[in-house]
Parts: C-alpha cells; structure tokens; sequence
C-alpha cells in the first residue's frame, strides 16, 4: 500500500512534521511557463475550460516546487457561468459579469449546467493521471456570499456595497440567490469528487464586509450547507474553508461550518490562532503574500513566526491569501526549502 499523502494526514487530524505546503494561487503569473501557457488560452474562460490547458497549468507548479497538493486551475466564477449568467474577463481588471437584478434572481437557473462543466472535470482526470503519489489533488468552490457579490455588482468591488445594499432592499431575492448558490456548489463539489479531487476549499474572500450580526446567514450558514450537503453525498469528504477577513476563532468557524480544516489569512496571529482551535481541527496558513514577495529576511522571519505560532497543531502551510503576480521564483523556492529543511 502507499504512504498516507501529509496533506490528508493532516485533515485527519493529525500533525505531520515538517507540514505539507501549498500555496493559494501557485498556478499563475509569477511562472513563465503559465504566462506561455495563458498566451495560448484566448480567453481566460476559454483557459479554464479547456481540460489540457487546465491539467497542465495545474501540474506546472507541482514539477517546479513538489508542493505536496496541487489545486485545481479554474475559477469560482463557473458556478454562475453554469448557472445561465454570462461571464468575461477583462486584462488587469478581472471579470466582468451582466450585474443580477432582483427579477434576474427569480428566472436563475433551477440547477446548475453541469454537463458546461464537464471539461473542469475532464481536466481533474487527467490531473489525477500525472500526479505524484504523495500529492493530493485540492478542488474548490467560492463561498456564496463571495460568489453572489460578484453577480450582484457585475465585478470586484472595494466594500461590497452593492451586495449589502441589495440584501437590505431584497432580503427575498438575496435569500433565494444563496439558496440557489448553496444547492449549485454542492453538486459541483460531489462532482468534483466523483473526478478524482481528494478534498475541496470554499473561498469567503469578502467575509469582512460583512456586518457582524448577518455573519451567519450569509456566510457561515450558507457554508455549513454546503459542507452538511456535500456530506450527504460524500460522506468522508475532506473540507477546508478559507475565511478571509472574518472574526470568530478557528474553533468557532469549524463548529460554524463543520470544516475540516480552518484557512487563516495573513491579519491573523499564528499563535492567537492555534490557542482557539480544538484537538483535530486542521489549521491552514498564514505567511503574508507580500513577505513572500519580499523574501530575504522578511520571509525567513516570517516563516519562522507561522511555524512556531502553529507548533503543536496540525498544520499545513500555506499563504493568507494568494500568490501575487510579482512574487520571485526564487523565493518560493526558499521558502519550501525552509519549510522542509527538518524533513527526512
């Protein structure tokens, strides 16, 4: 039989010394060989959904670095492609979407399309062909509220106001938005672990524009949805969830979502954080992407900080939130090397 991959190890609760490693966004435009690979794409839509281009963006940082998980090359933005809402990409400023209207909500696609994402799943097949065998494969979803906020204003927008504002004017409609969101992830997560994924994120990237007294309806419950949904049909499935901006300690986020495994952005202390998790909960993070970027002795400091914060509980490491494109080869390399300098 194999060896126990560390990433999965540690979901189970366990602390594996060193800790697997990584990173948000590792597939992307700080590596030649995606820039080359994106030239060829057209489209960024057209990139993730071709299954060739996708495998081999998401194999890339694997040959480079030996990261012990590879994350799916796609975006959260298919679940309302597939839902009937049309998405764009615009260069350097992100995507673009027809902003939903409160009558758009109530003709939104029943279920989602799941035969247009069939090329996200052609591409976690052949993934799962190349990969290491001590490399786990990470697929992922967008939390609802993040993902409602982008077919709300049309696109990323500074404090997410449009989002509020639209909760406060048409709760209904809003409610009806997360339903649909909650239903259409879990089943595009039980397929993705139909394809070969061994575990999933779901990105809260906007949690901080939150007001605190609508925390859990409009994220933590809409989440725990998914996670109680996804279990239904995936029993042992593995999930982590990356909250980004949000307040609570990690044992209150697991309880309040039934995570497997807590992602911490960089704002948090690594130590305040592993004093409030609970025995088994997975924590995930949390080196500053620019520290990274930086590298010299911030990044060794700041390696430093993460690992002895986290000393103790299971732990994988990874950034508090993605990769920036102007981020160094060379200090990724570093920074696994550091981390794996006590590994056998």
């Amino acid at each position: 039989m194999s060896a126990p991959k560390p990433l999965m190890t540690v979901l189970d609760g366990t602390r594996v010394e060193p800790p697997p490693i990584w990173l948000m966004r590792q597939a992307g435009r700080f590596l030649p060989e995606y820039r080359a690979l994106r030239a060829k794409a057209g489209s960024f839509m057209d990139f993730a959904y071709d299954p060739a281009l996708a495998s081999e963006a998401t194999l890339q940082p694997i040959r480079r670095f030996g990261f012990d998980a590879a994350i799916l090359f796609s975006d959260i933005l298919v679940v309302p492609d597939a839902l009937g809402r049309k998405v764009s990409f615009v260069g350097g400023e992100g995507p673009r979407l027809e902003p939903i209207s409160e009558a758009g909500v109530a003709v939104l696609r029943e279920s989602i399309d799941l035969d247009r994402l069939s090329p996200v799943f052609e591409a976690i097949r052949r993934v799962k062909l190349d990969l290491p065998d001590a490399c786990s494969l990470i697929g992922f979803c967008g939390a609802p509220w993040t993902v409602a906020s982008y077919m709300i204003a049309g696109r990323g927008t500074p404090d997410l106001a449009p989002s509020r504002l639209f909760a406060y004017r048409h709760p209904r409609a809003f409610q009806a938005l997360l339903d649909r969101l909650v239903e259409a992830s879990i089943a595009y997560l039980a397929r993705q672990f139909e394809a070969g994924v061994e575990a999933v994120q779901i990105f809260e990237s906007f949690a901080a524009a939150i007001p605190r007294p609508f925390l859990d309806a409009w994220s933590f419950g809409p989440i725990r949805r998914i996670v109680a949904g996804l279990r239904e049909k995936r029993p042992r499935a593995k999930v982590i969830v990356f909250i980004k901006g949000g307040s609570g300690t990690p044992a209150e986020i697991a309880a309040a979502t039934g995570a497997d495994a807590i992602g911490i952005d960089w704002t948090h202390d690594a130590a305040v954080a592993a004093a409030g998790s609970r025995g088994g909960l997975a924590l995930q993070g949390n080196l500053d992407p620019l520290a990274l970027a930086a590298g010299g002795e911030a990044l060794l400091h700041g390696v430093e900080r993460v690992m002895s914060g986290f000393r103790g509980v299971p732990h994988i490491f990874n950034l508090g939130h993605g990769i920036i494109p102007e981020t160094p080869i060379e200090n990724v390399e570093r920074l696994v090397d550091i981390v794996r300098q006590n590994r056998n």
